[in-house]
């Protein structure tokens, strides 16, 4: 053979194989990441329960070392040497495998309640940061190596490209992670598993070593791939302007969770969504040619944001319908963005300072919502102030013309009637009537939602759409407030309402405690009902039968309730009795124990009631064997009982502090989830006597006073559940096939499946 066709042999495979190696390497990085990170957080779940608040915190960690991995990027493109900068990084990557298989650092020990958000990142960063920052990097740093490799060619001139393929790995991991890895790989196959496809990506890095090598050998670059010329110095100005336009889909990704998740639907998986189409915004925004140009972006994102701004207070309306306003608002708003950073782009020896910056702007809006808002709001205020601060992010245009000005007039006529027909309506009773028979709030929305018309109108004028948006919101965040709470709270665990509704078959006012839109517990303020447990806890309900038949055992017995709720378990207490409710949320039991909004513990229980915080697989585990004749299981974000409280371990330990004829009632009503047989497994598989039952609400009883409710009861031996085998309420299941689910093993989305159907 001729060096003639040597040469276009070995010039062939190069340039067909560098596009191809590339690309498969970044696609393989971004899976990585977007798998270890559900992956991880499932793993600390067992000792922070199943807040919402988990995610999103370990979201702003996952974003930091997304951080730390362009700083690196960035910083290791100052080194001239191509061929050093893959060995710093292959150097770099053997050292992070030091961490693997992945595990959660025990360094720390158990967090505080109180304040577990600095647990939680540095756990995360002592468990994960080093292999996921290292991972992080490799977008921007081969977006860098390839423009340099294919300096002179068309595809080198646009190595942003290379970005959507990144985000597409990223998008498509997080979907197969609820579908196909959980359901088909326990925690411990899916950490060799993770590490496994480590080791293939450290392979494809030495593959473009290689290519680098190639490069040099064929003399096609020089010696080695030379740095790109250096493009004028970006503006701070400009870089600021990045930075703000990264951090407002951050902000809302997190933001629409939270909302959609306290104040629509607790659906499970809810958090895969808006992340999903946050990562499916940058696949389209930084494609050559993007599926959805820029000027229909535009125009649909006014809209749908106009829209969202007049409803985002209100819970009144169909959840789908708000559900799919709110997703759809969030996915233009984030494109748009996206849209904007991408026509921005500088050349390409500036992207590693590019990617830097928006990677700033991504967590300085997670670390907005997850860190600073729990902190100084006391419900989810962040969301719609962001959306309205987004409304900026559309054209400054010349001065005002009439046209403006009296759309603008219009609209904030519009968005401030409302207020002022309620605050007159509070004022004046007199108005009562009138205004019960036409809905206040149904007019409040119809009115704002013709504000909402008028910004739209407007949308070309950013100052002007963004005062009606300002209008709309704080009009109808008063509206709403006065109408569905008497108090908001706040925690790491989740948002806290105390409503104040009228029920005639229950004296009079009734205080309800909401999780999002879970009731949690209610108690009528008229003393002759006070003291009556209401909702899962009333008298015929399971709990409270399978309460009174344990009391009937003796005249003293120990109680112990996992999750305090509105404390109406506190009703049941009698003076011999003892009771212990375990409770992550310090502000749950604060409200709990406050007269002015419940009084089942401070006015009618027999004698003190314990209170032990903390997550309640930690805290039981300290408590002796036979230390309760009775535990309910009653912990619930939001809809769903956290999954590591339903594990086979989980059920040996209650089986544990009950004793041999202790009986465990386990409270698993859900609107979404089958979660009833992966518990009936767990317990048979730990030979333990079960009875199952559900329980319908009676039609003539008052609203507030009972609730439909489905329980499991356990006990370790026959004897235990022995009083319950004559009431032909509780039953035995059929035999499952279904996987018990342990600390090791959970399949949401086979729940899913089975509840939806």
């Amino acid at each position: 053979m001729s060096e003639r066709s040597l040469s276009f042999g070995g010039r062939w495979d190069t340039e067909r194989a560098t596009p191809m190696i590339f690309g498969l390497t970044i696609f393989t990085s971004a899976m990585l990441v977007f798998s270890v990170q559900p992956m991880i957080t499932k793993l600390v779940l067992p000792v922070l329960g199943g807040s919402p608040s988990v995610w999103n915190t370990a979201m702003v960690f996952f974003q930091t070392g997304l951080l730390a991995g362009y700083a690196y990027a960035h910083l290791l493109q100052r080194v001239s040497s191509l061929k050093l900068q893959v060995g710093v990084h292959v150097a770099l990557l053997v050292v992070a495998a030091t961490f693997l298989p992945l595990r959660v650092n025990g360094l720390l020990g158990d967090p505080d309640p109180a304040a577990p958000i600095g647990w939680l990142l540095a756990t995360l960063a002592l468990s994960v940061g080093l292999p996921f920052a290292a991972l992080s990097a490799t977008a921007p740093l081969l977006q860098a190596w390839y423009a340099r490799l294919r300096a002179g060619h068309a595809d080198g001139q646009n190595p942003y490209v290379l970005y959507a393929a990144s985000n597409l790995g990223s998008f498509l991991a997080l979907l197969a992670y609820p579908v196909v890895i959980e359901p088909l790989a326990s925690l411990s196959g899916q950490r060799l598993g993770w590490s496994a496809g480590y080791g293939v990506f450290v392979v494809l890095i030495l593959a473009l070593g290689l290519t680098v090598w190639q490069a040099r050998a064929t003399g096609r670059s020089g010696p080695d791939p030379r740095p790109l010329p250096a493009s004028p110095a970006i503006p701070w100005r400009e870089r600021g302007l990045w930075v703000l336009l990264a951090a407002a889909p951050s902000s809302l990704m997190l933001g629409v969770t939270a909302h959609l998740a306290t104040d629509v639907a607790s659906a499970p998986f809810l958090w895969v969504i808006p992340l999903a189409l946050y990562l499916l915004t940058f696949v389209i925004a930084f494609q050559n040619r993007p599926w959805i140009p820029m000027p229909i972006t535009f125009v649909i994102q006014s809209a749908l944001l106009a829209v969202t701004v007049s409803l985002v207070a209100f819970r009144s309306s169909s959840w789908t319908f708000l559900l799919l306003v709110n997703l759809g608002a969030f996915f233009f708003i984030a494109l748009w963005c996206h849209q904007m950073l991408a026509a921005r782009r500088p050349p390409p020896d500036r992207l590693t300072e590019f990617f830097l910056l928006l990677s700033v702007g991504g967590v300085l809006g997670g670390a907005f919502n997850a860190l600073i808002a729990p902190v100084i709001f006391n419900m989810v205020w962040e969301y719609p102030l962001v959306l309205v601060a987004v409304g900026l992010a559309r054209p400054w245009r010349g001065p005002l013309t009439l046209r403006h000005g009296s759309f603008l007039l219009g609209g904030l006529a519009l968005a401030i009637l409302p207020h002022i027909i309620y605050d007159l309506v509070q004022r004046t009773p007199a108005l009562w009537p009138m205004f019960h028979e036409i809905s206040t709030l149904q007019l409040a929305m119809a009115t704002l939602g013709a504000a909402a018309i008028f910004a739209f109108m407007v949308r070309d004028r950013a100052l002007v759409f963004t005062a009606i948006l300002l209008a709309v919101t704080l009009s109808a965040q008063h509206i709403t407030r006065g109408y569905d709470w008497s108090l908001t709270e706040r925690s790491f665990f989740g948002v806290m309402r105390v409503a104040r509704i009228e029920d005639p078959g229950m004296g009079g006012p009734v205080h309800v405690l909401m999780h999002g839109t879970t009731l949690h517990g209610a108690q009528a303020r008229n003393p002759e009902f006070a003291c009556d447990p209401t909702l899962y806890y009333a008298y015929d309900t399971p709990i409270g039968v399978a309460t009174w038949v344990v009391q009937s055992r003796a005249p003293a017995v120990r109680m112990g309730v996992v999750g305090l709720g509105s404390g109406a378990m506190a009703a049941y207490k009698r003076p011999g009795d003892s009771l212990t409710f375990f409770e992550i949320d310090p502000m749950v039991d604060r409200m709990a124990r406050d007269p002015r909004w419940f009084t089942f513990i401070s006015h009618c229980a027999s004698g003190p009631v314990e209170t032990v915080l903390g997550d309640a697989r930690l805290t039981l585990a300290n408590q002796p064997d036979a230390a309760f004749d009775l535990l309910v299981v009653d912990a619930f974000s939001s809809d769903a009982i956290p999954t590591h409280l339903l594990t086979v371990e989980a059920l040996a330990d209650y089986l544990r502090v009950v004793g041999p004829t202790g009986v465990v009632v386990l409270h698993l009503s859900n609107r979404h989830l089958d979660i009833t047989l992966p518990a009936v497994a767990a317990a048979r598989q730990l030979g333990a006597t079960e009875r199952h039952r559900i329980y319908v609400e009676a039609a003539d009883r008052p609203d507030m006073s009972e609730a439909s409710t489905e329980v499991l009861m356990l006990s370790a031996t026959p004897a235990g559940l022995a009083d319950f085998t004559t009431d032909p309420g509780w039953k035995t299941i059929a035999e499952t096939d279904v996987r018990p689910w342990t600390d090791d093993y959970v399949n949401l989305w086979g729940a899913l499946m089975r509840g939806s159907f």
